[in-house]
């Protein structure tokens, strides 16, 4: 049986005097497709920025990719995480530059840094990107300006510029929030087959429960920086959903 690509172990977190995850175990195989979900302020970015080592935990065990990053060097915990790809609800992109330029920035932290300021006026590996951005449905973008893009189109290039550093897992941070319904689906619809295509484990944080439970086999349910469920979708209740977005629906308009 092949090791978890993600055991986390009572994993807390805390700025100051809050607290952000209290108690968080998770374990994830290769390949799975999760589904976070939860009320906002549930702890759901601070749970990918644990995941993807640009949170610090400051209490438990995380190791991801066999990596134990309160523990490994610095060289070590850097490895792990380029073969980690995140994706933000803000697109992270460079208006100002081409798409060619945006895709390859998911290479910049395997290339030097010559290779890196010398892509800037010349751009390399051109067919892979194109090829990339074929794979997402926007090969014919790839020297348009990004800023000129439209917000799905957008999207599809943050998804490229993760695929161009062959991960073995991509984190999804509400990456449909900023689109409209119809252009989320399309996006969660790529994201699921890409990671299908690939054997690429996909973790996702959704505002939009429908989209989670119709989608991804199995769901994480987060309130108040904990664990209120982890289940399999077959197994889980719909009184569950409903307790966990409880207090943030009765305190709505």
């Amino acid at each position: 049986m092949a090791e978890p690509i993600i055991a986390l172990d009572d994993v807390g977190v805390r700025y100051g005097a809050h607290t952000a995850l209290a108690g968080i175990d998770l374990t994830v195989e290769p390949g799975e497709r999760i589904a976070i979900i939860g009320p906002s302020g549930a702890g759901k970015s601070t749970l990918i920025g644990v995941l993807n080592g640009t949170v610090a935990a400051t209490s438990g065990t995380v190791t991801a990719l066999g990596c134990d990053y309160r523990r490994a060097p610095p060289r070590q915990i850097r490895a792990s995480q380029r073969r980690i790809g995140t994706i933000h609800q803000r697109f992270d992109l460079v208006e100002q530059l081409r798409t060619v330029h945006n895709v390859n920035a998911g290479r910049l932290g395997s290339w030097p840094f010559w290779k890196a300021a010398l892509s800037l006026l010349l751009p390399r590996d051109v067919q892979r990107v194109r090829a990339t951005l074929d794979r997402v449905g926007i090969g014919d973008k790839l020297h348009h300006r990004t800023g000129d893009l439209s917000g799905g189109e957008q999207q599809r290039v943050a998804i490229a510029r993760v695929l161009v550093q062959d991960p073995v897992m991509i984190l999804a941070d509400e990456p449909v929030a900023s689109l409209d319904p119809a252009r989320g689906r399309e996006i969660i619809s790529l994201l699921l087959e890409l990671s299908e295509e690939a054997g690429v484990t996909l973790i996702a944080c959704l505002h939009d429960v429908e989209m989670a439970l119709g989608r991804f086999d199995r769901v994480v349910g987060l309130r108040s920086g904990q664990v209120a469920f982890d289940k399999r979708r077959a197994d889980l209740l719909d009184e569950e959903v409903d307790a966990l977005y409880a207090f943030e629906r009765a305190s709505g308009p």
